[in-house]
């Protein structure tokens, strides 16, 4: 999938508003920044001010007791400029990383309750860098892009304002050069955004190898890849590593030509202002003020250049970001029904879904499982069969038919409940980096410690989990990976036991374990699927054999439907997989 137009302004009004909204909490802290960013620009000439005055009245007077009395005072306003340049660092600091927390959170909000389809065409490593990396970028608008450009410009008009209130020609002098300052700053600005863009963009595709190449790691080794691999990320990161040289080397050109400026400027004060002295015309305290002021004056234009780079790479994240915010993907949840029970009845009817348009995975599905009855799906890979579940919890919507629960149609449930209703036994499953317990429970409060641990027994899985180090508090590495397939398996269904459903599904349950592991989880379908709606998907017909339907689906449509009894006496297609199946067995 390829990246969202980003438009890369550097100033868009419309993003700055919707970012500000996340302000409004810490309007507070947000007004004390701006408090402080304006007083540290109204007492920025006071020091040259003091210089001027300490050496025109002081020093070249002779008065020792006078330049004592203006050196504390000097002391002193560095030490108020240095609290205050410590609080306004803090505040700003503060408020970026208090706005990039709540925005952290909507975007991760957002993205968990975006419907499976988004993230079969979106590379989690773009997310991450979404969810990380931009949001970084974010903190430094508030932390060293807008408010320190409020300030530098501040610092800039009064500090003008003196140097035309103390000598308006003198002035004038010093700012001829800045045409070349205004021209040079706006060059370097269109080029750092291109260039900018480009960072952006290989973090992003950075990101995504990674994650996907670390994910995939096993098949990387298994099939010898990792030299074509480190070249291709060589690749990347090459083109990752010259964006960054092209940003730097626009900045190696800009500071000098901004010294050279700043020279020339100085040059013209020291040419014209001892013109002015040696006539009499102009103190020395005003040059020696001046020469500060030109520092004064051309460091927030360089550093302009800075804020300016800082607020356009802010703008092209949060550009980015509410592009996530903006997805409109996720499945509608405009029921309302929670009803006390459920019976736990579905019904199929002339269903056809795609996952790409018109490019049919279901075509014409009809069927109905009555309460506490076992329905399982059959058929080659491809068939329909897991298409056929997802569906059934929403992961996916239907494009023609109906899918009803108790008679109900499901969009007409409330989401969360509905999901609930059903618990899913997935042949890939998952783990997270936690506890046991905690991968039974998912952390829900409701489900108590005594419940696990009884779920485990049914499933026959107490015994070894019992024996692992911490037992129900053994930490499960990411993936499961310190753990066998199989008990992996019976802690997935561990977890969907406990959760007491009315439907009860198992992708492909029992696939990857071995025989002992899956005669244990046979033994405690059969009595945990009692008084339970029941789906199982499995191409080991041994462990459907005692389903009250078997449907058979060949390329989305139904080709069989019946009891295994029934469907062996019809010698079609289930017979021959049938046949097929235990002959090869030897059975």
């Amino acid at each position: 999938m390829s990246e969202p137009q980003i438009t890369g302004k550097t100033y868009d009004a419309q993003l700055l508003r919707r970012m500000m909204r996340y302000v409004r909490p810490y309007q507070g802290i947000f007004i004390i920044s701006v408090l402080l960013t304006i007083l540290m620009a109204g007492i920025a000439p006071a020091l040259p001010m003091l210089v001027e005055y300490t050496l025109d009245r002081f020093i070249l007077q002779h008065d020792a007791n006078g330049l004592r009395l203006m050196l504390m005072l000097m002391l002193g306003l560095l030490v108020f400029q240095t609290v205050i340049r410590y609080y306004h660092t803090l505040m700003t600091s503060t408020l970026g990383q208090s706005v990039i927390r709540d925005l952290r959170i909507a975007v991760f909000n957002h993205i968990t309750r975006l419907r499976l389809k988004y993230f079969d065409h979106t590379p989690i490593g773009r997310l991450i860098t979404r969810t990380i990396s931009d949001l970084e970028t974010i903190a430094n608008i508030f932390s060293e892009g807008l408010i320190q450009i409020i300030g530098d410009i501040l610092q800039l008009v009064v500090i003008l304002g003196v140097m035309f209130y103390t000598d308006w020609r003198l002035t004038l002098v010093v700012l001829i050069p800045m045409p070349l300052m205004i021209a040079a700053t706006y060059i370097f600005k269109e080029a750092m955004k291109s260039a900018f863009q480009d960072v952006r963009k290989w973090v992003s595709n950075l990101n995504t190898f990674l994650q996907e190449h670390i994910s995939g790691i096993s098949i990387i080794q298994y099939f010898a890849r990792e030299d074509q691999e480190i070249r291709k990320f060589k690749t990347a990161n090459a083109e990752h590593r010259n964006a960054h040289i092209r940003a730097n080397w626009y900045f190696s050109i800009f500071f000098p030509v901004i010294e050279i400026i700043m020279a020339i400027a100085l040059g013209l004060l020291v040419w014209y202002g001892s013109k002015q002295v040696l006539a009499d015309e102009l103190s020395p305290g005003v040059i020696v003020s001046f020469i500060m002021y030109i520092n004064m004056i051309f460091r927030p234009i360089r550093e302009l250049v800075d804020r300016f780079n800082t607020l356009q790479m802010g703008m092209v994240s949060a550009e980015r970001i509410f592009s996530v915010l903006d997805t409109n993907e996720q499945t509608p949840n405009t029921g309302t029904k929670q009803p006390t029970t459920i019976r736990g009845e579905i019904v199929f009817d002339n269903v056809w879904f795609a996952y790409d348009e018109e490019k049919w995975v279901l075509k014409d599905i009809s069927f109905k499982v009555n309460p506490g009855e076992t329905l399982a799906l059959v058929g080659a890979t491809g068939a329909g069969k897991s298409s056929t579940i997802n569906i059934l919890s929403r992961f996916y919507e239907v494009n023609k038919g109906a899918i009803r629960l108790d008679g109900t149609d499901i969009r007409e449930y409330e989401l969360n409940y509905l999901r609930r209703t059903i618990a899913t036994v997935l042949q890939d499953v998952f783990l997270f980096s936690d506890s046991v317990a905690s991968n039974i429970s998912l952390n829900d409060p409701a489900i108590t410690r005594e419940q696990i641990v009884e779920a485990a027994k049914q499933v026959g899985a107490h015994d070894f989990i019992m024996r692992l180090p911490d037992g129900y508090d053994y930490k499960v590495q990411e993936r499961g990976a310190t753990l066998s397939s199989g008990q992996a398996q019976l802690i997935s269904f561990i977890r969907a036991l406990v959760h007491d459903p009315k439907i009860l599904v198992l992708d492909e349950a029992t696939s990857s374990v071995d025989t002992e592991t899956e005669g244990l989880i046979q033994r405690a379908i059969d009595t945990l699927m009692k008084g339970r709606t029941s789906i199982i998907i499995a191409h080991r017909l041994s462990t459907i054999q005692k389903a009250d339907k078997i449907i058979v689906l060949d390329k989305g449509e139904m080709k069989e439907i019946g009891s295994h009894q029934e469907l062996l006496r019809i010698d079609g297609y289930y017979k021959r997989l049938y046949d097929l199946q235990f002959h090869s067995a030897g059975i």
